[in-house]
């Protein structure tokens, strides 16, 4: 059994994860622990006011909330009744066995696992200490359970598959076009092979992880009119480099017109992991990144690659997210509104306070440069066009703060 533990800012948005889970039919709510109703007939806002209640007697405390996860090896079928016992064993031995507590069963994966949403705010106001929970208490819980229910045990279960292959080694590449050639050809034996793209720009995102890209030409190129197709190599600034290798000489011809037919099957297969990847992501927005960096960083613990997609004028205009565990590739508006740059941007609630030069490729550094200078002498001329109106009487004492209305009031008096 595999115990994770996340700490959200706010109960109430484990609650709604829960809860929306329940209304997609992938999720259903087995178990309220210390609530005056049995989980069948408490309401959302029931289970709501009753974590507000307590909440609000410890308005002082940075973490309120705790949102667990118990994951069993996918040949455990498990009864409902054995998944309460194990649960409330669980809390118990966890300390929060006098804590409200709602356990939900999820069935949006392959194997069984719950979760549990609570307080570590008790009835007297006080605070259940999190310092190591996860480490101490919840290690000896899980190892205790393990044994006693003959379960699977934790370090025994299988970990989501890392990638295979390590980026291309540029140094190696750089000269010549045999090295060139047998570097491409060894990342795209790999992708092509694993992940699940339903176009050249979803293949280009998880190639460009590994310093390589599928390059059209230039909208009025011969290549391009002629639907031709190279692979390059990118640098460590995202540059192409080295000899384009034509798609056609690569073993097993990766061509556009042979991706094309390997899009439409994908667009197809891909769909069955689709909510896998979404419930990868809700994990991670539960725990409120205040950045997109932040999320970004947030979804690589997850073993999700997320690719920022901006326009010259650096303006962010889409994410696309690489899925390593499902080697799935989804644009956020294809999982759902809400995974959208636009919705991602907002839930990112200091999105604004983030150094935009970051999230640029180092190759736009220069550019970043002539944005900002241009920015600056933007911001001059505002302050130079208003001089005018500052010179006139009139609208130069509109602006006169009042003590200095004063000062000269005295002087008036003074010399009559």
């Amino acid at each position: 059994m595999v115990a994770k533990i996340t700490l959200p800012q706010s109960i109430s948005r484990a609650l709604n994860y829960n809860e929306q889970k329940v209304k997609e039919g992938a999720a259903m709510c087995i178990y309220a622990h210390n609530f005056l109703k049995d989980e069948m007939t408490l309401n959302f806002f029931e289970k709501k006011n009753r974590f507000a209640n307590l909440t609000a007697l410890n308005k002082r405390a940075s973490t309120n909330a705790l949102h667990i996860s118990l994951n069993f090896a996918e040949n455990e079928n498990l009864s409902l009744e054995k998944l309460r016992e194990i649960a409330s064993v669980y809390m118990q031995k966890i300390g929060f066995d006098t804590q409200p507590y709602l356990v939900y069963q999820h069935t949006d994966s392959a194997h069984p696992h719950l979760h549990i949403v609570t307080t570590n705010i008790q009835k007297d106001g006080t605070r259940i200490s999190l310092h190591n929970l996860g480490k101490n208490q919840s290690t000896h819980a899980r190892k205790e359970i393990e044994i006693a229910y003959q379960l699977a045990k934790a370090e025994d279960q299988p970990k989501p598959e890392k990638e295979s292959i390590s980026p291309v080694n540029l140094q190696k590449v750089l000269y010549g076009k045999s090295p060139t050639k047998r570097a491409i050809t060894r990342v795209l034996d790999a992708i092509l092979v694993k992940y699940k793209f339903a176009s050249l720009a979803e293949l280009n995102a998880v190639l460009k992880l590994f310093n390589v890209v599928a390059d059209q030409g230039e909208p009025n190129s011969r290549i391009f009119k002629h639907r031709g197709l190279v692979y390059r190599i990118l640098d460590e600034k995202g540059l192409k480099v080295g000899v384009p290798i034509k798609a056609s000489s690569i073993n097993g011809r990766p061509t556009l017109m042979n991706l094309e037919e390997k899009f439409k099957k994908n667009q197809i297969l891909k769909e069955a992991f689709r909510s896998q990847t979404k419930t990868s992501i809700d994990w991670v927005l539960l725990k409120e990144p205040p950045s997109l960096l932040s999320f970004q960083k947030l979804l690589q613990k997850e073993n999700i690659s997320l690719i920022i997609r901006q326009n010259e004028q650096r303006i962010i205009y889409g994410l696309t997210y690489v899925d390593h565990n499902t080697h799935c590739v989804f644009n956020g508006s294809d999982i759902g509104k809400q995974y959208s740059a636009n919705m991602i941007l907002e839930t990112c609630r200091d999105m604004h306070s983030v150094n935009q030069k970051e999230l640029l490729p180092k190759s736009d550094e220069k550019t970043a440069l002539v944005l900002t200078k241009k920015r600056d002498e933007q911001q001059e001329e505002k302050l130079n066009a208003p001089l005018e109106i500052l010179l006139s009487p009139v609208e130069q004492y509109a602006i006169v703060s009042h003590p200095f209305k004063k000062r000269k009031k005295k002087k008036r008096n003074l010399n009559p």
